[in-house]
């Protein structure tokens, strides 16, 4: 006798609605043997599995809003197309290169990198995903509840770190040297996805010292792909400077 389809496969962690949703009820009608129908179930097992997990990586990582490749305008970033979507399987993460995004705002950095973090996440990758500020912060709690040491460590169980917006905002010096833990700790075992709207000559002024934003991007460069994004903002491209709300409110008050 069959199980009915609400008893649960034994040897699965799935509900039997989800296993075998698409499968006959029997094997006989669809001239399969019983082991071609064992066969099949378990492939709806593992895929089943593969989706959940994937699932709660993409939870977990904090991305804060759902990007993906395939809602890219890639007409405004036509130079990088086919090189960023080469990326979006996991060859870079079994490597440890990392990725940097550099672009004026608007130009889609965030968007890329979440959307190449929850590309890693679909291929079974640990991923988070947090702005450089709000990293510093993670930092510098493991420092004030004396983890430092063990940290960065602890993170490089995670096969994907995504740090956005670097120099958006300048950095103490002490914050300066708790965002450098991270970065040679990973260096050759883990890749780092980063975006920043300054090229790599401003991030001295960043970390408010150039000799620790020189060894910070040799350890990120040498091993990375680097884009340069160009163009207008995403955000303000359906946008006359007149059409846009501040520009428009002080029209109205002339």
């Amino acid at each position: 006798m069959y199980p009915e389809r609400h008893y649960q496969v034994v040897g699965t962690a799935l509900p039997a609605d989800a296993i075998w949703q698409g499968l006959p009820n029997r094997p006989e009608p669809a001239g399969w043997t019983h082991e071609e129908y064992l066969a099949a179930v378990l492939e709806q097992e593992v895929v089943a599995r593969n989706a959940s997990g994937a699932r709660n990586r993409i939870r977990a990582a904090g991305f804060g809003a759902s990007k993906t490749l395939d809602e890219v305008d890639w007409a405004m970033q036509p130079p990088v197309r086919d090189q960023i979507l080469g990326l979006a399987g996991d060859a870079y993460l079994h490597e440890g290169r990392n990725i940097v995004l550099l672009g004026p705002p608007g130009t889609g950095k965030t968007h890329l990198a979440i959307a190449l973090g929850i590309a890693a996440a679909k291929t079974g990758h640990r991923v988070l995903f947090d702005t450089a500020v709000g990293w510093v912060q993670r930092l510098s709690q493991a420092h004030t509840s004396d983890r430092l040491p063990a940290e960065p460590l602890r993170l490089r169980r995670y096969g994907l770190i995504i740090v956005d917006e670097v120099g958006y905002l300048p950095f103490e010096q002490e914050a300066a040297n708790l965002f450098f833990q991270l970065v040679p700790s990973r260096y050759e075992q883990c890749s780092l996805i980063l975006t920043s709207n300054l090229p790599f000559s401003g991030w001295g002024t960043v970390f408010g010292d150039q000799v620790v934003a020189a060894a910070m991007i040799d350890r990120i460069v040498h091993h990375a792909e680097v884009f340069a994004l160009k163009g207008s903002s995403y955000r303000l491209k359906e946008q006359s400077f007149e059409t846009m709300p501040s520009v428009a409110a002080e029209q109205q008050q002339v």
